[in-house]
């Protein structure tokens, strides 16, 4: 049995907007999926610690459950067109309770903060491009009304530009909206401009955690995160990554 996440633990506050930051590999989906519930489909299983949402366990509830709980999980980039709620498709009611919401004017749903999808209503999901897929999978999410909004890699292979409307764009959802999101992220420059807090995983384990001020100051993920060069003792940073590794 592989051990893909070890000794995580997460705090997202209500309405709060926190980044957890890693390379390939870390753990970052893993986690995301061990929270909405998509992880068991995988073969995957929590064996230790708790999972809880607003003072509920959440080991206890399937993936639809969680998502009439107020949990949403936007995956990567692969279902974007997909359904991307972990729920699945909803009963009827809720169903009909989704498009009425979709339907509704701009002070009666949050998809008025994605106005580029009203201008391609009639496009077929498919033929958006990259950016439009993504608001879409944004926009798709915040119809099931959540409490928390968990995002993984928004950002990949979009072209610049359209990085910084999805980044501004999930900071309005969440200062507009109040809603709380986790945001999974290898951008760690754009995601610690609008994160509040942020972790930093490796190897499965949360080896930083501090406002996003402070992670970003850290020469350390400066050097490996950040693209910087400037000024780093490469010695230090070489041992800073032996206590972490002797840490695991």
């Amino acid at each position: 049995m592989f051990l893909a996440v070890k000794s995580v633990s997460i705090d997202v506050p209500e309405g709060g907007l926190v980044a957890l930051l890693g390379a390939n590999g870390a753990g970052k989906s893993t986690t995301l999926k061990s929270i909405s519930g998509l992880l068991k489909p995988e073969r995957g299983e929590v064996t230790r610690g708790e999972i809880s949402f607003a003072g509920r366990d959440l080991l206890a509830l399937n993936a639809p459950e969680r998502v009439r709980g107020g949990i949403a999980h936007c995956a990567g980039r692969a279902a974007r067109v997909r359904a991307i709620d972990a729920g699945g498709k909803p009963p009827r009611r809720d169903l009909d309770a989704l498009r009425s919401r979709a339907r509704a004017p701009p002070d009666g749903s949050h998809l008025h903060v994605v106005p580029r999808l009203a201008e391609r209503a009639k496009a077929k999901a498919g033929y958006l491009s990259g950016g439009e897929q993504q608001m879409l999978a944004i926009g798709r999410a915040l119809m099931t009304e959540p409490k928390l909004l968990m995002l993984d890699e928004p950002s990949l292979g979009l072209a610049p530009f359209l990085v910084d409307e999805i980044f501004d764009l999930i900071r309005r959802i969440n200062r507009e909206a109040g809603i709380a999101m986790l945001l999974v992220e290898q951008n760690a420059a754009a995601a610690l401009e609008i994160a509040e807090q942020a972790y930093l995983i490796e190897n499965g384990r949360v080896v930083m955690n501090g406002t996003a001020a402070v992670v970003k100051a850290n020469p350390d993920v400066e050097a490996a995160y950040l693209g910087g060069s400037h000024n780093v003792d490469y010695r230090a940073v070489k041992h800073y990554r032996r206590r972490k590794r002797w840490l695991a």
